[in-house]
């Protein structure tokens, strides 16, 4: 005779208690949130169909955008909309107090040809600086930018055109061909090792490191809303050294190699919230440079706040790493559902010795979880290590999980930290259910690791 037994395990402690702070964490979310302020733009339109742009793949109305969005800013700033419809068009650069607004039923089919996406322009790329593809959408040194409405972003990638570039063959790369692991990746590292200046890190179309979709980079007040993104070459949402930053209302299905949802890198002050993420790679991950490029320029990613967001496939749901040198530090996250088999983990923080960076003084609550692949919750100190070990030691603590309930998972959590310097530490566990389990708990290389009325339900076959 075959049954199912159902376990529960209640663990009221696991290493010694953790002062809980004077104050509530949460309590900062709100500072934070008063902080964050939309941009406001004057009350003027200019619509492209009136000024010479065209809908249907016969048209380029490239320059017909660009030229109206330099307008704008000029005259002080307003609108300039999308109508419905499909219209071609290669690289967008946003200026300073433009709202790029995609009325509902307009789409925007990007080039999908490499070279409209030259001259290079100065950017990130995998945390590492560098001049390199222009982003489809991007804007330099501007304040008060926006991409708005109830319309559609197309990067048009595919096997074809992109995805091949990364050297997977299940996204059109075959043997024989070139990549980015042959030329572009390594010779960037090299660069980057060698504290090589930005400026003469000019990669070129043969170093194949694909473009971002929306990335301002040194922008203050920025507000991507309302819109839906598909088929992006690489990360889709992208903000570099920006400041008070509005993700809200997104829907981004993007299933291409590293189609990362929304990475804010090196930037303050960020909400993302009632967005809905499909991805090939991370639903967020938030980044802060790679190595010397994070270390010599040490801007930290902080007061970051997730809410009302829904994550279905992804590598991750909110993540911080692996790109974490500079550090990462106050990260909110709440109210958040997160459930698809293709989701590998809800809250992930990975980096190495060669990466390092500190992650403190996150806290997550309200979060649920129909199922993951692998972890509710991971650390992994010891991420890619073909990267080897180095001197840079990370620092991971102040961690607070609460009221997240999960149905099914392999780990409950899972952490791994390195077993020749304790370096995480300090993190609570309160009210959580943690159902369908193949394993609980997996926890090396860490301390003050403490769970307060938490539960896991593990499922076992047992014979009579």
């Amino acid at each position: 005779m075959r049954k199912s037994l159902i376990l529960l395990v209640f663990v009221l402690f696991a290493l010694p208690k953790i002062a809980l702070a004077d104050n509530d964490p949460w309590e900062k979310a709100k500072e934070i949130l008063e902080q964050i302020k939309d941009p406001v733009f004057p009350d003027r339109d200019y619509v492209i169909t009136k000024n010479g742009g065209k809908p249907g793949a016969k048209h380029d109305n490239t320059k017909v955008i660009n030229r109206l969005i330099e307008k704008c800013s000029k005259a002080g700033g307003g609108r300039v909309i999308i109508p419905p419809g499909e219209f071609y068009t290669g690289p967008i650069t946003l200026k300073s107090n433009v709202n790029l607004h995609l009325q509902e039923g307009a789409t925007l089919m990007f080039s999908n040809n490499p070279s409209d996406y030259t001259p290079f322009v100065r950017t990130r790329w995998e945390g590492l600086d560098v001049i390199n593809y222009r982003p489809l959408i991007y804007a330099s040194d501007e304040t008060n930018i926006a991409v708005t409405g109830k319309g559609k972003l197309d990067g048009r990638a595919d096997n074809e055109s992109w995805w091949w570039m990364k050297e997977k063959k299940e996204y059109g790369w075959k043997e024989g061909m070139s990549s980015q692991y042959q030329t572009g990746r390594p010779k960037l590292m090299k660069m980057a090792e060698d504290n090589v200046p930005v400026e003469e890190r000019l990669m070129t179309e043969e170093d194949l490191l694909r473009p971002q979709f929306i990335s301002p980079i040194n922008c203050t007040n920025v507000l991507i809303e309302g819109v839906t993104i598909v088929r992006a070459p690489f990360w889709v949402i992208h903000p570099i050294f920006c400041e008070n930053v509005t993700v809200r209302g997104v829907t981004i299905s993007s299933h291409g190699p590293n189609n990362d949802g929304c990475d804010p890198e090196s930037s303050r002050n960020v909400l993302i919230e009632d967005c809905l993420f499909d991805t090939g790679d991370d639903c967020i991950a938030i980044k802060s440079g790679r190595n010397n490029d994070g270390r010599n320029t040490p801007i930290p990613s902080e007061n970051i706040i997730v809410r009302n967001c829904h994550m279905k496939d992804g590598h991750g749901g909110v993540v911080m790493g692996s790109e974490i040198s500079a550090g990462v530090s106050n990260v909110f996250v709440e109210n958040c559902t997160m459930d698809s088999p293709e989701l590998d983990r809800v809250i992930r923080i990975k980096t190495n010795t060669v990466r390092g960076g500190y992650v403190r003084d996150v806290y997550v609550r309200n979060v649920e979880v129909g199922q993951c692949r692998e972890a509710v919750f991971r650390i992994e100190l010891m991420y890619e290590r073909r990267d080897g070990d180095g001197p840079y030691m990370p620092d991971i603590r102040n961690i607070v999980l609460e009221n997240v309930n999960s149905q099914k998972s392999r780990y409950g959590v899972l952490i791994e930290g390195r077993e020749e310097a304790i370096v995480v530490s300090d993190i609570q566990f309160i009210n959580c259910d943690f159902h369908n389990v193949e394993i609980p708990t997996k926890i090396t290389g860490s301390k003050n690791i403490e769970f307060k009325n938490v539960s896991f339900t593990v499922d076992e076959v047992t014979t009579y």
